[in-house]
Formats: structure tokens, sequence, C-alpha cells
């Protein structure tokens, strides 16, 4: 971050909030011309501070509203175990977010599925099954009150 001084983080912010912003209203947004904010754009991307541009879906919409996190606690937390739950772990679609965690258990997920039912399939056929998971407790979310998409709303 020492690389970015105020305008880098002012591109940043902007892209953050809208990022189909065409290049001469993010300058214009940052107090640049179009020329030096495309080529700060192109520095940020190319140093891996712009990761990519996504489009945010409304979850609802599409059937896929249910949200639990899973604490999931391993049997065994040396590098080969933990390499093989992040490798697995990652081919389960319905796990839209991992994060270890520092705390009494090893990894808290963000699992994303259609309904309740799908979800009880999602943990007791894929996540329990995940290498060294040795205990699970689930927390349903019942609202969504700040995330992502709330944003833009």
């Amino acid at each position: 971050m020492d690389n970015l001084d105020k305008l880098d983080l002012a591109i940043l912010h902007e892209l953050q909030k809208d990022g189909r912003v065409t290049v001469t209203e993010l300058a214009s947004r940052v107090g640049l011309s179009k020329t030096p904010c495309q080529i700060r754009m192109r520095r940020l991307e190319e140093q891996g501070y712009i990761l990519g541009y996504i489009a945010l879906i409304d979850q609802k919409k599409i059937g896929s509203h249910h949200v639990a996190f899973v604490q999931v606690s391993l049997s065994d937390t040396r590098t080969r175990a933990l390499t093989a739950f992040n490798d697995a772990v990652r081919q389960i679609p319905e796990v839209e977010q991992c994060h270890m965690t520092a705390a009494n258990f090893d990894y808290l997920l963000k699992v994303r599925t259609s309904d309740l039912d799908t979800y009880r399939a999602v943990l007791g056929e894929k996540i329990s099954n995940l290498p060294y998971v040795t205990q699970t407790s689930t927390f349903v979310a019942m609202e969504d009150v700040k995330d992502i998409e709330s944003r833009f709303q």
C-alpha cells in the first residue's frame, strides 16, 4: 500500500462503488483527465490491486437466498492437512467463502443454497466429508442486514 497515493485510493474507492463506470466519468470523479486515469488503472491492475470486475447478482431472484455460516474444526492442522482441506473446500460450489480463523475452531464457511433442505444435504454429503473435518456448527442467517449487495441498493 506504500505505492498508493490519494488518487490511487480514490480510483479504487470509486471502482468498488461502480466497476462499470466509464474512464471519463471515473477521471472526473477523482480529479484527473482521462489518460492519466487510464494509466493509473492499468498500473493498479498490473500490480494486483484490482483483481477483476464482477457483476453482483440478486441471490433471491435466482433462488439462492439461504445463507448459513459453518464453523469447522479439523483433527489435524499441520500443513498437509490444511492444504488438503483448502483444496477440497474450493471444489464445493455452495461454499461462497472460506476463512481460516484464530479461534476455538479452524474455519468459518459461508454457504449459500436455495433452502434449508438443500443446505442439510450440502452439510451432510459435502462439508462433513471434507478431509480432516471432526466437527461442524451451523448458524443460519435470518436476514442480510449489510452485505456487499446492500451497498448498491
